[in-house]
């Protein structure tokens, strides 16, 4: 490190060089989630000229070398030279940052691709990009390598290049074909290597966008293996209303959906509509090329479509100008809030709630809601280059607006059809809020007795949510750091968490008081809530099991050799119950090789043996393995996936009952484990060494 700081220490990324040095900030991650960013920055461009009325058809190509292709039939891209950087509109749009037709130059009124980085930031980590543009009875076309316009001299990424800018023509077409098609290839100097593209991400992309904007026609190839080749078409006519059935019927096709079971049917899609404006002071490009601050109206569209069924799942789907906002934003804030306001006046004016009942709450009135939430307006701001979250402020008031004439008319509407549809609504949002209420006063008179009760549950507890004991889990967890993976893990529904520092007492050697003194003991006994001794009752346990997770190392064993000691002294009706498990943790990860564009699959092994006899059979099959092979040392080493499909899954893990089927012999083995006479204790280890090493000379 040099001791001086001057400006010469000082680096200055030009052009598309900031993008392939932090390619994080404008797509995410360069994993298979900041991949599949990239595809959608050039589908939404596509996209956008189709909201503009320009495009009917939009064709996303996997071609077999790993490379995609988008085509459109829209405008094309334009070929002419602008004014200010004398190059062509397309190397333009391609290789400058915040370029584009969206800032307000009349083109869009309403688009996707907002921030004019889009196209740019794909260019530049693309090891190469092909784009045609027909326009004006003429094929123009281009090509860069990693954002450096030039020319290729064959096909593929690694083929011979030379710099060179502007367009070229490449032929002709008929005079009213008009479109752009990019192909690209993704830089694995970037990417990590075990970045895919995920066709069921693009089918659902594509089948979402095609709810949303109505006649457009979306193909989808994957060409990427002759054997699997497939095509998908997806076009449809009856936007959000029909997009708001698809998910409330989980996904089926229109055939299947009508087959539903119309008892779990509450009411048809309704479907609000409406809008508003309002003012904002922004920069604005003047003629000189000049930012300018101008106080500009917006005007915002809201459509919404409304369906609720006789389940508890709440589906809440919310887009900005045809672009998914997973976190939602201050569009969804201003439909949760006055969707809630809005029923809460309707069942008071229909007295359907009593002056001392509690008002609605905002899970009462989304229990079984399906709803697909949109609004399109003039340049949104959204929270960075994702697009996940809507942060234009006065959207939130807008839509509320909508929420309360719209659905209170309807909700208030004299026609026959309507009321019935409204109390069908207004009594299930009643029922559910009486539901909320009665639960929670049978919880608050139900409180689990427990010897240490008086005081409060350990903060360190991260209970479950249910109150079905035969269901839940209790997870005693080695160390705060397997801990928060755990956490992440686990089904907060019905698994419990409680960590424990190290070693707790050896309880075999201890009184009851310096067992009830020491924090992890009386921790256990505290959340178990049953009592200890003699004066446990195994009724009162709040968990039907208990699971003893730890490292699958020998400080792991220790750690459960120790807890069960506890268990087998002062709560031995848990093991007679069978209701103490230990779990079973892999020791090994071994990622195979697929070929063929397949996804590498990954095999947990939980012995060496078992990892040798793995590594046998894959030999012999001619398949390959990466090296090293990842051992876990400890839980924390995991990822929450990996831990839960490995170890908390119930559909997937593998559990050890601990049982006492001959309590004199567990007793004895406890002593000799446990108790304080240490010469029986050295002869066991001693045997058990000598038996271990027979068998690896074996």
């Amino acid at each position: 490190m040099a001791a001086s700081y001057t400006a010469k220490n000082l680096s200055v990324l030009e052009g598309l060089d900031a993008v392939r040095k932090r390619p994080g900030m404008y797509i995410g991650s360069t994993d298979a989630r900041g991949l599949m960013h990239c595809i959608w920055e050039i589908i939404d461009n596509s996209v956008d000229e189709a909201l503009a009325g320009f495009c009917t058809e939009i064709d996303i190509i996997l071609h077999p070398d790993g490379s995609l292709e988008v085509r459109d039939n829209g405008r094309g891209i334009p070929v002419d030279v602008e004014s200010r950087t004398k190059l062509t509109g397309v190397e333009v749009v391609l290789t400058k940052l915040h370029a584009g037709g969206k800032f307000g130059g009349g083109s869009y009124g309403a688009s996707g691709g907002l921030h004019g980085v889009g196209a740019s930031v794909v260019n530049a980590l693309s090891s190469r990009l092909d784009v045609e543009v027909d326009r004006d009875s003429k094929i123009y076309r281009m090509s860069f390598r990693r954002g450096v316009p030039g020319i290729f001299d064959a096909e593929g990424p690694d083929s011979s290049f030379s710099k060179k800018s502007g367009l070229r023509i490449d032929g002709k077409v008929p005079k009213k074909v008009t479109g752009t098609r990019i192909r690209w290839w993704f830089d694995q100097q970037i990417f990590l290597k075990d970045a895919a593209v995920s066709l069921s991400e693009l089918h659902d992309r594509a089948r979402q966008t095609s709810f949303l904007v109505p006649g457009l026609k979306l193909v989808v190839k994957d060409q990427r293996d002759k054997a699997t080749a497939s095509e998908e078409v997806f076009q449809h006519k009856g936007g959000i209303s029909e997009y708001c059935s698809f998910l409330a019927s989980g996904g089926r096709n229109d055939a299947d959906a009508d087959q539903m079971d119309m008892d779990h049917v509450l009411s048809d899609v309704i479907r609000i509509s409406g809008g508003g404006s309002f003012k904002e002071t922004v920069p604005v490009l003047d003629d000189k090329g000049h930012m300018t601050s101008t106080e500009v109206e917006r005007d915002v569209h809201v459509d919404v479509a409304l369906h609720w069924g006789g389940g508890y799942d709440t589906q809440i789907r919310s887009f900005v100008n045809i672009i998914a906002t997973p976190k939602g934003g201050t569009h969804v804030v201003g439909f949760e809030r006055s969707l809630t306001k809005t029923l809460n006046d309707a069942v008071k004016t229909a007295r359907l709630l009593k002056s001392g009942d509690e008002d609605l709450a905002k899970d009462d009135v989304q229990e079984g809601l399906t709803a697909v939430v949109t609004v399109r307006l003039a340049e949104p701001q959204f929270e960075g280059q994702t697009k996940e979250v809507l942060g234009t402020s006065a959207v939130s008031r807008i839509v509320a607006n909508v929420m309360a004439q719209e659905f209170g008319g309807f909700l208030t509407s004299s026609r026959r059809v309507d009321k019935a549809r409204a109390k069908i609504i207004l009594e299930k949002v009643v029922a559910a809020a009486r539901t909320r209420v009665a639960a929670r006063q049978h919880k608050e008179l139900q409180r689990r007795k427990t010897a240490l009760e008086s005081s409060s549950l350990p903060t360190k507890l991260a209970d479950c949510r249910t109150d079905d004991v035969e269901r839940s889990e209790l997870f005693i967890v080695e160390g705060d750091s397997a801990l928060g993976t755990a956490k992440l893990a686990r089904s907060s529904e019905f698994q419990a968490l409680l960590p424990i520092r190290g070693k707790i007492l050896n309880v075999h050697k201890a009184s009851v008081g310096d067992m009830l003194k020491n924090a992890e003991c009386a921790a256990i006994i505290q959340v178990l809530g049953a009592g200890s001794g003699r004066s446990f009752e195994l009724e009162q346990v709040r968990y039907g099991k208990i699971i003893l997770m730890s490292d699958a190392d020998v400080d792991g064993a220790h750690i459960r050799c120790l807890l069960l000691t506890l268990f087998h002294r002062y709560m031995p009706e848990l093991l007679n119950a069978g209701r103490i498990y230990a779990a079973v943790p892999p020791l090994h990860r071994i990622e195979v090789v697929n070929g063929g564009g397949k996804k590498n699959e990954y095999v947990y092994t939980y012995s060496d043996q078992e990892m040798r006899k793995v590594i046998a059979d894959l030999a012999k099959k001619n398949k390959r393995y990466k090296e090293p092979i990842q051992r876990y040392k400890g839980l924390g080493e995991m990822d929450a996936s990996q831990l839960r499909e490995t170890t908390m899954d119930p559909s997937k893990r593998s559990l050890r009952r601990v049982t006492m089927k001959d309590v004199q012999a567990a007793t004895e083995v406890f002593e000799l484990l446990m108790g304080s006479d240490v010469g029986p204790r050295k002869e066991f280890i001693v045997e058990a060494e000598g038996l271990a090493q027979a068998r690896i000379d074996a």
